[in-house]
């Protein structure tokens, strides 16, 4: 599969603002599952950019802007093919994977995607709550896919519940938000429960008469470390696998790790639109 895609976020300043300081996470990775063909960045004010990989491997652009400017556009284009990946429902969860999981080696590999962080807390009692729901943690293939489908069928998805800021343990007892919610929440339930699980972020493509949910902007999964396996993305904001309509820019342990667009600035507020478009180019 192949995609072009199309992202333009645009900064409506209240004021003109000067020393504008920017960092952006847009461009998609390149890994064993995905390849980007091209990519370009365009920004207004004109400024260029300054590239490096961040500590989890995400492509980080830095621009600085002097001058004053009311408004502020970073568009990006990129081309990137995709994949399939191994489907997690086929994976049996086997002695060989059971002895490598409870290994002490892998839980220090992975100590990063097993600590709580600010946006996956989440209380006690919710987890055990959650965890009784869903089933037996102690297999870390099946219930990753069964907390995927209980978090999908719990949560409502709508875009006024919650905001950019808001916490798992904030996010459940209003049983709605984002994709970002849905994904901090079932972070925190794996972590919990000692199953290594990353943030990632994203573009996805719903294509004609689907179902999907999440294009308007960045979407936002899980992915779960399966011994012997590999990291594997599930979306349960969708409830399905992060196979090859998910386009991944960047994997953390939350939100704050591949925030797509941060700044610093002098002046007044600001409003942010946000555009993605996803097209399909080639099968």
């Amino acid at each position: 599969m192949k995609y072009q895609i199309e992202h333009t976020n645009t900064i409506n300043y209240d004021n003109f603002v000067d020393q504008s300081m920017n960092h952006i996470r847009l461009k998609p990775r390149s890994d064993e599952c995905q390849r980007v063909l091209a990519y370009k960045t365009e920004i207004t004010p004109l400024s260029m950019t300054k590239e490096h990989l961040d500590m989890w491997g995400n492509h980080v652009e830095t621009f600085f802007i002097p001058e004053k400017h009311e408004h502020l556009t970073v568009k990006t284009m990129s081309t990137v093919s995709i994949q399939k990946s191994p489907l997690i429902s086929m994976i049996h969860y086997s002695d060989e994977m059971k002895e490598i999981f409870h290994s002490s080696l892998f839980r220090k590999h992975y100590l990063a995607f097993l600590n709580e962080t600010p946006y996956t807390f989440m209380y006690k009692e919710q987890i055990a709550a959650i965890t009784k729901d869903v089933g037996d943690p102690s297999d870390p293939v099946q219930f990753p896919i069964d907390l995927m489908k209980f978090v999908h069928d719990t949560l409502i998805y709508n875009t006024w519940t919650t905001n950019v800021d808001t916490k798992a343990y904030e996010a459940w007892p209003l049983q709605g938000g984002v994709c970002q919610d849905f994904a901090h929440i079932m972070i925190a339930v794996l972590r919990a429960n000692g199953i290594p699980a990353r943030y990632a972020s994203g573009y996805l493509y719903i294509g004609e008469n689907s179902a999907l949910v999440g294009d308007a902007a960045t979407h936002a999964w899980v992915e779960v470390m399966i011994p012997g396996i590999g990291w594997v993305g599930l979306d349960p904001t969708n409830n399905v696998e992060a196979l090859e309509n998910h386009i991944r820019i960047g994997t953390g342990r939350d939100y704050a790790d591949v925030s797509p667009l941060q700044g610093v600035y002098r002046g007044g507020g600001q409003n942010l639109d946000v555009k993605v478009n996803v097209t399909l180019i080639d099968q």
